[in-house]
Parts: structure tokens; sequence; C-alpha cells
């Protein structure tokens, strides 16, 4: 197993948890932005595969989620949320300038991502997002409707068809499993339309969605992607019968395989 060394950084919310993965002769960095509830430590076949590809490999538990300070799920601005990665790049880049940084974001984690990518696009040489929300997601529509958000958790049926992966996420005691928050919700809305309004993203962009995801549909995702990456800058991979996460699914080899051949062909 890939040795870890535990970051700590000044986030907006307090102490961010992050680790690094040190690659003895890195030929770039890896960094991962993990999605809604959840945390880095169930990535941790996504850095091995990463690892052994070359990658030297970072990532953080986002404010409110894992062993970062914050209110659970709780993120007012997720500008704040883009400058908290941004201190993880800071450091890792630190340490290694010369290397190519690849973004890789997942669900709410792809929104991040996007919007990093946005901001300091200069500072990436491409970016991987799976499932992520991107241009509309009616989930946060509907329950922004209602006077009270529903005491509704995510479903463990809606990620993967793999149940050890339901069963695990379902044991894991960092997994947030209670309601939706409506300042999140609501800060969610405004980075989709801020997304929205600032522009395209011109970077080499991978973007990997489940046919079958529940959580984040494609369709929408499919669009709000289209409108943010142009043409030739795009590679899009709708997996046949996938739910919402994509790195964990049935033939998640596959999606790590395609995901290493994406990067080597940009990196150089």
């Amino acid at each position: 197993m890939t040795q870890s060394f535990p970051v700590k950084l000044r986030g907006h919310a307090g102490s961010l948890h992050g680790v690094t993965w040190p690659n003895d002769e890195p030929r770039y960095v890896a960094v991962l932005s993990h999605g809604y509830g959840e945390h880095l430590g169930r990535y941790r076949h996504v850095v091995d595969a990463l690892h052994d590809h070359g990658a030297m490999v970072a990532g953080l538990d986002h404010a409110g989620h894992g062993r970062s300070d914050g209110e659970p799920v709780s993120i007012e601005d997720f500008e704040h949320a883009v400058d908290d990665l941004q201190k993880l790049l800071e450091y890792v880049h630190a340490g290694r300038a010369d290397l190519p940084v690849v973004l890789i974001g997942h669900s709410m984690g792809g929104m991040i991502a996007a919007r990093y990518a946005q901001r300091h696009g200069d500072e990436l040489t491409a970016l991987v997002l799976t499932g992520p929300v991107i241009g509309r997601w009616e989930t946060a529509e509907q329950l922004l409707a209602e006077d009270e958000i529903p005491d509704t958790a995510i479903d463990p049926e809606t990620l993967s068809r793999d149940p050890k992966v339901r069963k695990a996420y379902e044991e894991d005691e960092l997994v947030y499993r209670g309601p939706f928050q409506r300042e999140t919700l609501e800060a969610l809305q405004a980075c989709l339309r801020r997304i929205h309004e600032e522009g395209s993203i011109e970077l080499p962009t991978l973007w990997i969605h489940g046919e079958q995801d529940e959580l984040v549909p494609v369709g929408p995702s499919r669009e709000g992607v289209r409108e943010l990456v142009p043409e030739e800058h795009r590679t899009e991979d709708v997996r046949s019968g996938a739910r919402h996460e994509v790195f964990n699914e049935i033939d998640h080899d596959a999606v790590l395989d395609e995901v290493t051949e994406f990067i080597d062909r940009h990196i150089g």
C-alpha cells in the first residue's frame, strides 16, 4: 500500500485534513477533490493506481467533511472551498513546481474542481470530472423548494452496483448520512450560476459519468460540461450501466485505465 503523509492546513472553517502520497520518481501531481458527505479515505484504490502510474498524489477532506473542521457538510460559499484547495496546491507546488498537475474531481468535488480550473487554470495541465454536479442539479432545486429540507440521506444503492461498496459506505463512520443543509444547497446553486457566468475552461478535460446515475443524472451534467468545455478540449465517456461512483463501480479498473491513458496523452 502506498505510504501516506498527513498535512494540516488552515482553511476557511478551521483546520483542513490533507494527505500526500509522495513518489520517488514522479511524472506529475494528481490532486483529488471528493464528493458531498464523503472523505478522501474512500479513494485509496484510486491513489494506488495513480501512484503506480507515476503520480505524486495529494488531496484533502473539504471543510465540514471527514477529518476537517467545520459544521457537518456545511459550506456557505464554494469559493471558500476553492480557496482551501488552492492552499493544498500551493503546499504541493512548493516542493515540486516543475511537475504538471492533473485535478480530479468527483460529484460536488467535480464542481469545485471545475470552478478551480476557471480561477486557476494556468496552474493545471488537465482536468478529470467524474459524475460532476455541473449545469443543473435538479435535486438541489427540488429540496430548496421545500419549506423544510426532508430528513433523508443519500441512498447507497445510487452509488454503485457493487454491494461491497454500498456496505462499506454504510459502515464508514466518517461518511455523513444526515439531511442536506439548506445553506450548502444554496451555495451550490450559486456556484453553478457562477461557473455558467465565468466562461469556458480551456484545458484538456475528461468527463466520465454513469449512465444509470440517479443521484446526479447524466443529462444535465452533459449539458453543463459541453457548455463549459469546448469540444476540442473535451473527452466524454458515459459508462453503460454505471451508477454515481464510477471509481467504485464493478468495472472501476477500466475507468482507472481510461483516466491514466488520458493523463498520458496530456502530460508530455
